[in-house]
């Protein structure tokens, strides 16, 4: 018997990563000294450490997707029910808001905040829908071949990511949400939610239809 719900694994996993994600960003403002490359430096190596405990620890509970169009795709191919779908999205959005907002009472921050940091540039929705695409093709092959190596290389196109894109590998609807609610260096505007979530879906639609005709 699994020692938590899947569903709780995935709150849990979510909201560990969006802390890393998010605490890194504002550790290495503080200490970086308005270098900007050091920060994102400090956010990647963190932000890949972490996915790879996540998903090393909790990927044998749920399957660690920690991502809304993880899960979707899961669903598309039977891997996940409709019941386990809906639980592990809610999971995964309460568990990003939870996972930033622990953030902000770690530091000191005011709780609830809106992100006034733009990214709407078309280049960044470009950089998002190929950035995704990456992040899913790889999972989606991984977990064909039940790759035991899948949080190494998971964790690696997510540190290379942050570095290789101009959006800096965002590739999660529930993290790009979670994201807009806080006023740091990792934070996204509200208003500029919806392209990149877009470009997100979109890519996950372009894998599975490679994916079906892959098949054939």
């Amino acid at each position: 018997m699994s020692p938590m719900p899947k569903w709780w694994a995935e709150g849990v996993g979510t909201a560990l990563l969006l802390m890393a994600v998010t605490a890194s960003g504002v550790m290495g403002e503080a200490l970086a000294g308005g270098n900007a490359a050091v920060v994102l430096l400090a956010n990647s190596l963190v932000t890949g450490a972490a996915l790879y405990v996540i998903l090393s620890l909790l990927g044998p509970i749920s399957g660690a997707h920690l991502n809304p169009l993880v899960s979707l795709m899961a669903w598309f191919t039977k891997a996940l029910t409709t019941r386990e779908f809906f639980a592990y999205v809610i999971a995964q959005l309460l568990g990003a808001i939870a996972g930033v907002w622990l953030t902000h009472l770690m530091f000191r921050l005011p709780l609830c905040q809106w992100s006034t940091k733009p990214r709407a540039e078309p280049a960044l929705w470009l950089s998002e829908l190929i950035a995704t695409v990456i992040l899913l093709s790889l999972i989606r092959l991984a977990s064909q071949r039940q790759d035991p190596k899948t949080p190494v290389y998971l964790a690696c196109t997510v540190f290379v990511g942050y570095w290789a894109t101009s959006s800096t590998f965002f590739v999660n609807p529930a993290a790009t949400l979670a994201r807009s609610l806080t006023n740091t260096f990792v934070g996204i505007r509200p208003i500029d939610i919806a392209p990149f979530i877009a470009a997100q879906c979109l890519a996950l639609i372009l894998v599975l239809i490679v994916g079906k005709r892959w098949r054939r």
